[in-house]
C-alpha cells in the first residue's frame, strides 16, 4: 500500500512539473500584452505640392496633392492609422482667414468624419512606437472654396462602437488652400512677356528719342537738313508740336507694360522675389539700355518709323494722358524749344569743332561777329601814344608829306597844343592838288576841307560802332571818356582811335595787312617783315631842307626875338640876312619826343650839369624844367627862353686885308682839286688858329624836357662862321675884288651859285686869320643875284 502510494505520488509530482514547464513555456512564447495607443499631434514632413506650415503653427497643404504627415503619440503600430480621421471645422471664401487659425466652437466630439481627405496605407512607425508617418490624400476643393480647415479626429481601439474625439484645437488642424493655377498658358505668357519687353523699349526709347527733339530743331532739321532728315522731321513734327501730351502718352504706356510685366512674371515663376529680380533685369536691359542707346543717336529715324504705333497709344490713353497734359500746359506754359544765346553758341561752337565742317577762319568769324556785342571800342582801339598825328601849325613842304606818305594812314588826326586835343581830321586825298613847294599851312587844308570829327565814348559797343561806321559819316572815331578822377571838375580824356578796319579785324579774328602797314597789331605792336618795294622819298629831299619844320609864322618870331632879346644875335652883330640863314640850316632848329616812360632819361636832357656843351638854345615849343643853384631850385619854362649865351662867347676871329679875301673869295668857285691848292696856301693861319686853346662853356644846371620839344640849336661854329659872315658882308669891297666877283660869277656853274648854308655845320672849324670856305659859300651866295632873288623871295613869304 505504501509503495503504490508513493508511485502516485511521484507520478503526480512529474505531472506537476511537466505541467510548470510547460505553462512557462507557453508564458515564455506568448507576445507581450499591448497598451493602450494615444496620438498627441501631427507635423507636417512633405507633399508633392506647395505646402508649409503657418505662422501660427497649422498645416496648410493644397488641394490635390498627396500629403505625407508624421503622427506623434505612445504606443503606436502600424494599424494605428485606422484610428486617425479628419472632420470639417469650416470654410472660406477668402484666405483671410488668420492663416486657419479662426476659433470655432465645436463639439469635442467628431460627429462626422469628411471624405475629402483620405487616410492610405499602414503607418510607418519608428523604432521607440512614439511617432510614424502616415499618407494622406488631399481631394479637391469645390469651386467656390477658397479655404478649408479640417480637425484631427482619433478613437479608442478597444471601443467597441467608434466613438471619434477631436484632438487640440490649433495643434490638430489641417488648412487647405486651393492650388494656384497660371492665368494664361506658359507658352503664351512667354510670347506675351517678350511682346511687353518690345513695347517696354519701344516706349522708353522714344520718350528719349521723341522728347530730346524740341520743335525747334525739328523746324532748322525741315530747312537745312538731308532729304531724309526732312522726311522724318515732317513725320514727327506734327506730334512732337503736343509735347506734354505725347509724353503724358509714352509715360502711361511704359508703366502699364512695365506693371503688366512684373505680374506675368510673378504668375509665371510662382515668386514674388523672382519676379521682381527677372522683371529688373529683363526692363533695365531691353526696356531702357539697348533702346535709350539707340534712339539717343538715331533718335530722328525711329520716332519717324514709329510714329503710327505712338499715334495708336496716344489714342488708347487719351482718357487719362490728355487731361493731364492740359494741366501741364496751363501750369508750365507753352513749350518754346531750346534757345541759345550769345554765350551758349559761341560754346556750342567751340565744343563742337571737331565734329562739324567748319574751317578755322569761318568758325572764327562767326565767334568774332557774336562776340561783336559784348566788345567795346576801348579794347581794340588803337592807344593815343602809338597813333600817328600831325600839329596843326605843320607846313605842307615837302618833308611833312613825304612823312605822311610813308605812315600809310588814309585819315590823319590833326591836334593843337597836346596829342590829346585833337581838332581836325587831314584825309590823305586832301593833299591831291597840295603843292609841297607852296609850303602850304595844314590849317588852311582842314578848313576848306573841313571834315568832321567823331568822338565815342569808350564803353561803346562795336556792333553799334559799326553802325556807326555804315553810315558813312567817318571811318575813324576819336575814343574818349569823362575823367573825374582827383579834385576838380570832371574832363573828357582822349584814350585813342578806333577804326573800321579794327572793328572788322574782331570780326574775321584775323589783322588785315597793307602794303603801308608797319606793324601787324597795334595793341601789341608786333612790326610787319620789312618791305622791299617800299617807297622811299629822300631822294627827292632837297638836302637843305631842315629836318624839323615849323611854321613861317614860328621861324620869324624865333628871328625877331633872337635879333631884339639876345645880344648875341642883335643886328649889330649878326645881319637879319645871315641870321636867317642859319635859323634856316637843317640841324639848327631841332626837336625832342618826350617819353613819359622814360622821364629821366639822358636824350630828354638839352643840358646836363658839369658837362661841357659848346651850343646856344632857343625854346620854341614845350616846356622845359630848369634845376640850378647848390639847393637844387627847381622851375618851369616854356617857349621863347634861351640857355648857353656863354657857350657862344668865344674869340673873335681877326681879318687882313681885303685883298686876302679877295683871294679867298675866288677859292669858292674853283674845283675841288684847285680848292684843296689854295687852302694849303694858308696853311701857316690855319697853324696859328690851332695855336690858341678854344674855351669850353660848362653849364651850372640842367635843363629837361617835360613834354615834346622845338628849339633851335646853335653851335659855337654856326655862329663864328655866321658873325664871320655878317662881318665880310659890311666890309667895303676893293675894284679888284669886285673885278674878280664879277668874273667868278661869270664862270660859277649854276649848282654853286645855289649853294646856301648847308656847308655851316657843327663840323666847320672857326679861323682866326681869315674866313674857311663854307664863309666863302655863304660870300658867294651873297654875292650871286640868283641867290639874293631866292632868299628876298622867301624873306616877304616869311
Amino acid at each position: 500500500m505504501a509503495i503504490e502510494s508513493s508511485g502516485r505520488g511521484f507520478t503526480l509530482t512529474l505531472f506537476v512539473l511537466s505541467c510548470v514547464f510547460a505553462g512557462r513555456q507557453a508564458e515564455a512564447a506568448a507576445p507581450e500584452p499591448r497598451g493602450n495607443t494615444r496620438i498627441l499631434g501631427m507635423r507636417l514632413e512633405k507633399s508633392d505640392l506647395p505646402a508649409e506650415t503657418t505662422e501660427r503653427g497649422v498645416i496648410q497643404v493644397t488641394e490635390g496633392s498627396n500629403t505625407l504627415l508624421r503622427f506623434y503619440g505612445l504606443h503606436l503600430f502600424p494599424d494605428s492609422s485606422k484610428l486617425i480621421g479628419f472632420t470639417e471645422l469650416y470654410t472660406s471664401v477668402i484666405e483671410n482667414d488668420t492663416h486657419g487659425a479662426i476659433m470655432v466652437h465645436v463639439n469635442r466630439t467628431c460627429s462626422e468624419l469628411t471624405k475629402d481627405i483620405v487616410v492610405s496605407g499602414s503607418m510607418n512607425v519608428s523604432n521607440e512606437n512614439t511617432s510614424g508617418l502616415l499618407q494622406v490624400r488631399i481631394k479637391q476643393l469645390r469651386k467656390s472654396e477658397v479655404v478649408k480647415v479640417f480637425g484631427l479626429c482619433v478613437r479608442g481601439k478597444d471601443d467597441r462602437e467608434p466613438v471619434w474625439s477631436m484632438l487640440d484645437d490649433i495643434d490638430g488642424r489641417l488648412r487647405v488652400v486651393e492650388e494656384e493655377k497660371s492665368l494664361l498658358p506658359i507658352w503664351l505668357q512667354a510670347i506675351i512677356i517678350a511682346f511687353l519687353l518690345v513695347l517696354s523699349g519701344m516706349f522708353s526709347g522714344l520718350n528719349l528719342g521723341l522728347m530730346a527733339l524740341d520743335p525747334m530743331e525739328l523746324r532748322i532739321v525741315q530747312s537745312c537738313g538731308t532729304e531724309k532728315e526732312k522726311k522724318y522731321a515732317r513725320k514727327i513734327e506734327p506730334i512732337r508740336r503736343k509735347g506734354n501730351y505725347l509724353l503724358c502718352s509714352l509715360l502711361l504706356g511704359n508703366v502699364l507694360v512695365n506693371t503688366t510685366l512684373t505680374a506675368l512674371l510673378d504668375d509665371l515663376t510662382k515668386s514674388g522675389v523672382g519676379a521682381v529680380i527677372a522683371s529688373t533685369i529683363g526692363i533695365v536691359i531691353f526696356g531702357e539700355i539697348v533702346p535709350q542707346a539707340l534712339c539717343s543717336r538715331h533718335g530722328l529715324a525711329v520716332g519717324a518709323n514709329t510714329v503710327l504705333a505712338t499715334k495708336l497709344f496716344m489714342l488708347i490713353t487719351f482718357p487719362l494722358s490728355w487731361p493731364i497734359s492740359k494741366i501741364l500746359d496751363c501750369v508750365l506754359g507753352q513749350e518754346i524749344g531750346t534757345v541759345y544765346n550769345r554765350e551758349k553758341l559761341v560754346e556750342m561752337l567751340k565744343v563742337t569743332e571737331p565734329y562739324n565742317d567748319l574751317v578755322k577762319e569761318e568758325l572764327n568769324m562767326i565767334q568774332g561777329a557774336l562776340e561783336l556785342r559784348s566788345k567795346t571800342v576801348e579794347d581794340v582801339m588803337t592807344p593815343i601814344s602809338n597813333c600817328f598825328m600831325i600839329h596843326s601849325d605843320a607846313v605842307l613842304d615837302f618833308n611833312t608829306m613825304s612823312e605822311i606818305m610813308e605812315s600809310g594812314y588814309t585819315r590823319i588826326p590833326v591836334y593843337e597844343d597836346e596829342r590829346s586835343n585833337i581838332v581836325d581830321i587831314l584825309f590823305v586825298k586832301d593833299l591831291a592838288f597840295v603843292d609841297p613847294d607852296d609850303c602850304t599851312t595844314l590849317k588852311t587844308i582842314t578848313k576848306f576841307y573841313n571834315h568832321p570829327v567823331h568822338f565815342v565814348f569808350h564803353d561803346t559797343k562795336l556792333d553799334s560802332m559799326l553802325e556807326e561806321f555804315k553810315k558813312g559819316k567817318s571811318h575813324l572815331a576819336i575814343v574818349q571818356k569823362v575823367n573825374n578822377e582827383g579834385e576838380g571838375d570832371p574832363f573828357y580824356e582822349v584814350l585813342g582811335l578806333v577804326t573800321l578796319e579794327d572793328v572788322i579785324e574782331e570780326i574775321i579774328k584775323s589783322e588785315i595787312l597793307d602794303e603801308s602797314d608797319l606793324y601787324t597789331d597795334n595793341r601789341t605792336r608786333k612790326k610787319v617783315a620789312p618791305n622791299k618795294n617800299k617807297r622811299d622819298f629822300s631822294a627827292f629831299k632837297h638836302e637843305s631842307e631842315s629836318k624839323v619844320k615849323v611854321s613861317p609864322q614860328l621861324l620869324l618870331a624865333a628871328h625877331r626875338f633872337l635879333a631884339t632879346e639876345v645880344s648875341l644875335f642883335s643886328p649889330s652883330q649878326i645881319s637879319d640876312k645871315v641870321l636867317l640863314r642859319i635859323l634856316r640850316h637843317p640841324d639848327v632848329i631841332q626837336e625832342i619826343k618826350f617819353s613819359e616812360s622814360e622821364k629821366r632819361s639822358p636824350h630828354h636832357y638839352v643840358y646836363q650839369r658839369g658837362k661841357p656843351v659848346d651850343y646856344f638854345v632857343l625854346i620854341l615849343q614845350g616846356r622845359v624844367e630848369v634845376e640850378a643853384g647848390n639847393e637844387n631850385m627847381k622851375f618851369e619854362t616854356g617857349p621863347f627862353s634861351f640857355y648857353g649865351v656863354m657857350a657862344l662867347s668865344a674869340p673873335t676871329l681877326e681879318f687882313r686885308s681885303p685883298s686876302h679875301l679877295s683871294g679867298l673869295n675866288r677859292t669858292a668857285s674853283l674845283s675841288g682839286a684847285d680848292r684843296t691848292d689854295s687852302l694849303s696856301i694858308s696853311g701857316s693861319n690855319s697853324q696859328l688858329n690851332n695855336s690858341i686853346p678854344l674855351q669850353q662853356y660848362t653849364p651850372d644846371f640842367y635843363v629837361r624836357a617835360l613834354s615834346d620839344l622845338q628849339f633851335v640849336k646853335i653851335t659855337r661854329a654856326q655862329y663864328q662862321n655866321g658873325l664871320m659872315a655878317s662881318r665880310l658882308d659890311s666890309t667895303p669891297q676893293s675894284p679888284e675884288s669886285g673885278h674878280n666877283m664879277v668874273r667868278m660869277d661869270q664862270n660859277t656853274p649854276p649848282a654853286t651859285a645855289n649853294t646856301t648854308i648847308t656847308d655851316l655845320g657843327a663840323d666847320s672849324t672857326p679861323t682866326e686869320n681869315g674866313p674857311d670856305e663854307t664863309t666863302l659859300l655863304l660870300l658867294n651866295e651873297q654875292n650871286s643875284p640868283h641867290t639874293a632873288n631866292h632868299h628876298s623871295q622867301l624873306e616877304n613869304s616869311i
